[in-house]
């Protein structure tokens, strides 16, 4: 059996309830996780509290409070851990912008601060914020959005993901680039 076939195999295995298959599953998985969130958090300023491994850990938890989800592949599995990363580190910009505007105030010491400038938060938040609109007309090019730019990704990886070519990849990453520029900053790239 293929590693590749092993992995849906143990989706599939914990999907039903099978206390053991996560087990085998995380070996198997967290070389490509610790990837992908090594891609979001090289966006991060230095210095962010949450690290790589944090993420990966975080991602994998809500997953697990979550209800059992009918996975259909790996490549969904990584789809839905990628989505999953890009929400909490949304989240973390936002709490990082209420703070600063006041809300939900509190005590926080230096070295358990969040490490995300005011700009970079807008940004993130600006960023999501636009990609929801994206998908409610496009889900094709927020999916690349999500996995090229959050998730590290190249346009054949994403191509495979997708089951398209990679020049369609680089052709709608191209678009839909410049669609987010324009759509967050209100100007031509």
């Amino acid at each position: 059996m293929t590693r590749t076939h092993e992995i849906t195999d143990l989706l599939q295995a914990w999907s039903r309830g099978d206390p053991e298959a996560l087990e085998k599953l995380l070996p198997l998985v967290d070389r490509e996780l610790k990837r992908i969130a090594h891609a979001f958090m090289q966006k991060e300023r230095s210095g962010h509290t949450l690290q790589t491994t944090a993420l990966v850990n975080e991602a994998l938890a809500s997953l697990i409070a979550d209800e059992p989800i009918d996975w259909k592949s790996r490549k969904h599995f990584y789809a839905i851990v990628t989505w999953r990363m890009r929400n909490i580190l949304i989240e973390y910009a936002r709490g990082r912008l209420a703070e600063k505007r006041g809300k939900g105030v509190k005590h926080t010491d230096f070295d358990e601060a969040v490490f995300m400038t005011d700009e970079k938060s807008e940004e993130m938040i600006m960023l999501d914020e636009a990609l929801k609109k994206l998908a409610k007309f496009d889900q094709r090019k927020a999916t690349i959005v999500e996995n090229r730019y959050f998730g590290g990704k190249t346009n054949k990886e994403i191509a495979e993901l997708l089951d398209v070519s990679p020049s369609t990849v680089d052709r709608e990453w191209r678009f839909t680039r410049a669609w987010l520029y324009r759509e967050i900053f209100g100007e031509e790239e």
